[in-house]
């Protein structure tokens, strides 16, 4: 068992320090519907922090609202020269998707903390990597930027309609949150979660009973080691033990690694499926 965590720990140090960063020669690929945001203050946490907007395209030609999905590592999301590793194409997928079937969803992404990432992301104190920051994280999105987003921007602002999303550590947090607030997110995407560092979120998700009532798509690789797909299994028994599962996919892909490749192609699946469209894949 310490041979396999210390593999995951590599691995996930090592994915870790890609996200914190940038390339210093990559051209944006950004698309002209993603806003950077000055960083405003994270009150929870006492520091700053930028986030980005990516609008509709017919945002400023509308007055429709819109359902919003929260996601973390912001720098990863939609630029590949904010991202080391390459982005995840949201901006291109969803602008794709909007023009083929109607699918569309502001999407508000966190920057991550650099090396704070690995506190800011855990709800759990970690011996090796100190106090968990998480509870102060998801408040800070709930109390402090959902609030300005509602009020700045025309969105769905109930349940029905806020999704959050991410991976790795991302995809730890976006469990913790929905455990943490059932009202207010009532749709996730939990990409390749990191439940190693933090089994408490597994026992948290086997007591709330909102989760008989949200939406999950549950996201591994075959090939990100055993720790990760013990985690994998271990959240699929809970879902499964909920029943509803119109309510729930869970999904280990053979073919699957931690990358931001594996992610990038299956954030459009994902997405078609928490916000019930009907796009063809």
């Amino acid at each position: 068992m310490h041979k396999k965590l210390a593999q995951a720990l590599v691995m996930l140090l090592g994915a870790t320090a890609l996200h914190a960063a940038a390339s210093p020669t990559a051209a944006s690929t950004a698309q002209s519907n993603v806003h950077v945001m000055p960083a405003i203050a994270m009150d929870t946490l006492q520091r700053e922090r930028t986030y980005r907007i990516y609008l509709p395209t017919d945002y400023q030609d509308s007055d429709k609202s819109y359902p919003v999905l929260y996601m973390h590592d912001g720098q990863n999301l939609f630029d590949d020269a904010t991202s080391y590793v390459g982005e995840w194409g949201v901006d291109e997928s969803l602008n794709l998707l909007a023009q083929t079937c109607g699918l569309e969803v502001i999407v508000v992404g966190i920057d991550h903390g650099d090396k704070l990432r690995m506190t800011e992301l855990n709800p759990y104190d970690n011996e090796r990597f100190g106090k968990g920051e998480g509870n102060a994280y998801v408040d800070f999105l709930v109390k402090e930027l959902k609030p300005r987003i509602d009020r700045e921007y025309r969105t769905l602002a109930d349940r029905e309609h806020t999704a959050i999303m991410g991976s790795s550590m991302g995809g730890l947090i976006s469990n913790h949150a929905i455990n943490r607030y059932p009202d207010i997110f009532g749709m996730a995407g939990i990409f390749s979660p990191s439940y190693w560092i933090a089994p408490g979120v597994l026992t948290a998700s086997a007591n709330n009973p909102q989760l008989d009532n949200t939406r999950v798509y549950l996201l591994t690789g075959a090939r990100e080691g055993d720790e990760m797909t013990e985690g994998f299994m271990e959240m699929e028994k809970i879902l499964k033990s909920r029943g509803k599962q119109h309510l729930w996919q869970a999904k280990l892909d053979g073919e699957g690694n931690h990358s931001e490749t594996f992610w990038r192609r299956e954030f459009p699946i994902a997405i078609n499926w928490l916000f019930g469209a009907s796009c063809q894949q």
